[in-house]
């Protein structure tokens, strides 16, 4: 059997697997309790694993890996370190506990929903609602853009091939969403989980061996250097740029606090004990997975190059306006250092890793517009109508980010870095000082939710979109030749992040809080075991 035909029975046994874990549990979900948070009663492997696969997709190990193993060299593994330590171990022990014991009290399903009632305000759940539904998209186009970017090198696919295969991908995670709701994603992330874990570690293992061993491969590293990099600094402890890598870790670590995909995987934990083995489960899959992706995606100079001239084996990637097409580099490194028959792994690696965060962005998505939008302005708006509505925007969410993710012309790490920047910063110091400070006022979440979105479409107008308008103004902060980049994303979503933490307290310090009532009755939930 060839190796596209042994990908291809690999991948119809995964497809068979997923679609029939979401019939399984289709047949369990009665509720909308169900449907959107399975019940309140996952444990804490299933709750790690969901966690751990929604954190980590196409954009982690496609798109991130890439861009920041070309940019950073092997300090990029710095970035995963960050994510399970930052990223997943503190905030399960951090916010974990009090945020299942508040929403549980307070009957929130969801993170507007949450608002809403901690802090007395139906206008802040709207609000919140539309930015949830909005600045998902084009998260979830850049899972799609990146397995398009993997699909289409492993298949040979043509102009139109990687359209094809995010359509297709779209229809398979709506259909076991829609079938089987949280208790799908969540039996699914498990099993996807085990095959990420695997997947992974195979990769790192012979990219290095490829090179002949991890001494070797530094050394190689040590020896690239071109106009931007010196030579001896991409094989290096903190790399080139340890400042711009810094804003990479805050961006993708801190940012799960405030993100209402990951966020709602502790409205759903069973108890306090789940959360606490959820805790070490889930650092543990981040190590794997992303510390082994970016320290895989350091290797890249090793496989990928942008001189044309080049006679050494590597890969030629093409460049973007003198810029490397980073979403290329890393399905390049894999045709280079995997055998053709472990292609299908790390095919379905991906898929897995895809499919596990486009389930929970969808379900987040349409289960927030339909419980904070939709319900509050229908009567006799029951359980039925409910599940049948959530599936309706399941179906338009998809189609809206199958077709960004059509239009290559954006990358795959600015998707994420832009959705991220604004969910988070405008979320993060909301939600966290809602848990903890009595004080926090609704006019400091509308100042943070201000805030939060309105750098990040600024920075977008100012710097993404192209617009000839803003090139003076661009090319000015070029000459500024400040040592943070400020026209990265990611730097200005880090920026958004930091600003929430700093605004909230300040707001709250002068203006009303929510009547005592309301206060003591969220905090009072806090005194359960």
């Amino acid at each position: 059997m060839g190796s596209k035909a042994a990908t291809f029975v690999i991948l119809a046994i995964y497809i068979a697997v997923m679609v029939g874990i979401g019939f399984y549990t289709s047949k369990r979900t009665k509720s909308t309790n169900d449907f959107m948070l399975g019940g309140r009663s996952v444990g804490s492997w299933l709750t790690a694993f969901s966690y751990g696969t929604t954190y980590f997709s196409a954009v982690v190990f496609i798109g991130y890996a890439g861009q920041f193993g070309w940019s950073y060299g092997i300090s990029a593994t710095w970035v995963g370190i960050g994510n399970a330590i930052i990223g997943s171990l503190i905030p399960f022990f951090l916010i974990g506990r009090r945020t299942r014991l508040m929403t549980n009290h307070l009957g929130a399903k969801t993170m507007p929903e949450y608002f809403e009632k901690r802090f007395d305000s139906k206008a802040l759940k709207t609000a919140s609602a539309l930015i949830v539904f909005v600045f998902l998209i084009p998260y979830t186009a850049s899972v799609y853009n990146g397995l398009s970017r993997l699909f289409g090198m492993v298949f040979d696919l043509g102009i139109n091939g990687g359209t094809i295969i995010i359509i297709l991908m779209a229809v398979l995670s709506a259909v076991y969403v829609t079938l089987g709701g949280y208790k799908a994603t969540a039996l699914n992330d498990f099993f996807q989980g085990i095959i990420m874990l695997i997947g992974i570690a195979t990769v790192v293992v012979l990219t290095v061996q490829k090179k002949d061993g991890f001494s070797a491969a530094v050394d190689a590293l040590n020896s690239v250097s071109d106009g931007s990099t010196p030579s001896g600094t991409l094989g290096s402890v903190f790399g080139p740029d340890p400042l711009n890598l810094f804003g990479v870790v805050l961006l993708t670590s801190l940012g799960t606090w405030g993100l209402p995909q990951m966020v709602q995987k502790f409205y759903a934990i069973k108890d306090e004990s789940a959360i606490k083995k959820g805790a070490v489960i889930s650092t543990f899959f981040a190590l794997v997975v992303a510390g082994g992706s970016y320290f895989m995606g350091g290797f890249v100079r090793l496989y990928c190059t942008v001189d044309s001239a080049d006679t050494s084996g590597k890969t030629f990637i093409e460049t973007v306006n003198g810029k490397p097409v980073f979403d290329t580099m890393v399905p390049a490194l894999i045709h280079q250092a995997l055998p053709n028959m472990l292609i299908g792994l790390i095919v379905v690696l991906v898929l897995s890793a895809s499919l596990s965060t486009l389930s929970s962005l969808v379900l987040t998505s349409s289960s927030t517009l339909t419980n904070d939008l939709i319900k509050p302005r229908i009567k006799n708006f029951d359980d039925k109508k409910q599940m049948l509505c959530i599936r309706v925007f399941i179906a338009v969410f998809l189609v809206i980010s199958v077709i960004i993710a059509c239009n290559k012309n954006a990358s795959i790490s600015t998707l994420m870095s832009y959705s991220w920047g604004a969910l988070s910063g405008a979320f993060l110091g909301p939600f966290l000082y809602g848990l903890f400070l009595k004080k926090a006022s609704p006019a400091a979440v509308w100042a943070s939710l201000c805030t939060g979105i309105g750098i990040t479409i600024i920075h977008m107008v100012l710097f993404s979109l192209g617009i000839s308008a803003f090139d003076g103004i661009k090319q000015a902060v070029i000459n500024l030749n400040c040592p943070l980049n400020l026209l990265s994303p990611i730097n200005a979503g880090a920026f958004a992040m930091i600003i929430s933490l700093i605004i909230v307290p300040v707001v709250s310090s002068f203006t009303k809080a929510p009547e005592e009532k309301v206060v003591s009755d969220a905090f009072a939930s806090l005194e359960s075991k």
